[in-house]
């Protein structure tokens, strides 16, 4: 099995130029799988995982409902955002600048085959990371992803999930929101759930900002760790998967 993980932050990018980025890596995993099984051989089947920052964008999750976006696509416009209709599980999503969104593209093969303790490993991943800010982050019952005060009428979401899996290969992720301009979830009814509320970690920690890059550093940490994975971090994997240059330490 292999646990090596192939790392790479985009840096803010295109929500759809990032997505076809990533059916691309999923295929690529999908296609030596196939390979393998029909050729009777034993290739061994790479991970990645992709940090990004989009610029301001909605996503439905193909069981989503088109209701739950508020604004109309002239408003969207307006307010410089795009619109998504995607394969991945879940209802309606932001993303945006200050916001860190983690996409693992793994072969479970290589890890567990269990798609439940996947969602709660990546969900386990973002709660170590608020205990890290003494921020208690918990899950609530029947809603993927990463909740605060859940059980409370001060219930809200800081991080929000929803994935795709085949043959046990994953895509799409996680989206903590970090320094998130809070405003632009109030053009939806975030992941389809009326009366939960929405923030953001610097909102939570009662200051202007929050080091992205040393969030980034803590959820790296706790995913080696829950997934006993070795993280190998490339510079241009984006633009030639095949010819990735790893970055020196």
């Amino acid at each position: 099995m292999n646990k090596i993980v192939r790392l790479q932050d985009l840096g803010l990018k295109d929500y759809k130029e990032t997505w076809d980025f990533q059916e691309t890596l999923f295929d690529e995993i999908l296609n030596l799988k196939i390979k393998n099984r029909r050729e009777e051989t034993d290739l061994e089947t790479p991970n990645h995982f992709l940090f990004v920052e989009h610029p301001h964008v909605y996503t439905l999750g193909k069981s989503g409902d088109f209701d739950n976006l508020l604004i109309s696509e002239k408003q969207l416009a307006e307010k410089g955002a795009t619109f998504y209709k995607v394969n991945r599980g879940g209802d309606i999503t932001y993303h945006g600048p200050g916001q860190i969104v983690g996409y693992p593209i793994l072969d479970l093969d290589n890890f567990f085959t269990d798609i439940h303790k996947y969602l709660r490993f990546l969900e386990e991943v973002i709660i170590l990371t608020l205990a890290d800010y003494g921020i208690t982050g918990t899950r609530s019952a029947g809603e993927t992803g990463v909740w605060l005060d859940v059980g409370t009428p001060f219930a809200r979401k800081i991080c929000a999930m929803g994935v795709r899996a085949s043959r046990w290969v994953t895509m799409h992720g996680f989206a903590l929101n970090v320094n998130v301009d809070l405003g632009y979830f109030d053009n939806m009814i975030p992941c389809g759930i009326r009366g939960k509320a929405v923030t953001s970690l610097n909102v939570e920690l009662g200051v202007p900002t929050v080091d992205m890059e040393e969030v980034k550093q803590k959820i790296k940490k706790h995913f080696t760790a829950l997934f006993s994975a070795e993280l190998q971090e490339y510079s241009n994997l984006l633009q030639n998967p095949a010819k990735a240059d790893p970055v020196k330490a």
